[in-house]
């Protein structure tokens, strides 16, 4: 029997300014969001940083990718991360990121929205399917 065994690194609660948002203010002074990312990957067979994703690395992407654009709509903010993770990382096969921002002026209690994004390759390395999220 072949076992193909995965593994999923995740980023929980990055908090990243970024100059994003529908309205120019938000654009102009810009605001705190929190990055969430689950990137998958085969399981390493080595005990060893190299046979992975650096999670350090994948954070500094993330603040890299905020800063160099700016984005009216959380949901293309949350698919640049995707992709640009994907792109940036050839060991993952599948990532989900989540972009959440407080709205200080709502006219409703509330923690956050929030706008998900997925990017994955039309075929995993190992040519096993993603596990479920």
């Amino acid at each position: 029997m072949s076992l193909k065994v995965r593994s999923r690194i995740e980023i929980r609660g990055l908090q990243v300014f970024g100059h994003h948002g529908v309205h120019t203010h938000e654009r102009e002074r810009g605001q705190w969001f929190l990055v969430d990312a689950v990137l998958e990957v085969p399981a390493p067979q080595e005990d060893a940083l190299e046979s992975t994703v650096d999670y350090t690395a994948a954070i500094e992407r993330i603040c890299k990718l905020s800063a160099a654009r700016r984005f009216r709509l959380l949901e293309s903010f949350a698919r640049a991360l995707a992709e640009g993770l994907l792109e940036g990382f050839p060991r993952v096969d599948r990532v989900r990121v989540r972009v959440r921002k407080k709205l200080p002026a709502a006219r409703a209690m509330l923690d956050w929205v929030a706008a998900e994004a997925e990017a994955r390759r039309s075929t995993p390395r190992d040519g096993h399917e993603s596990i479920g999220a």
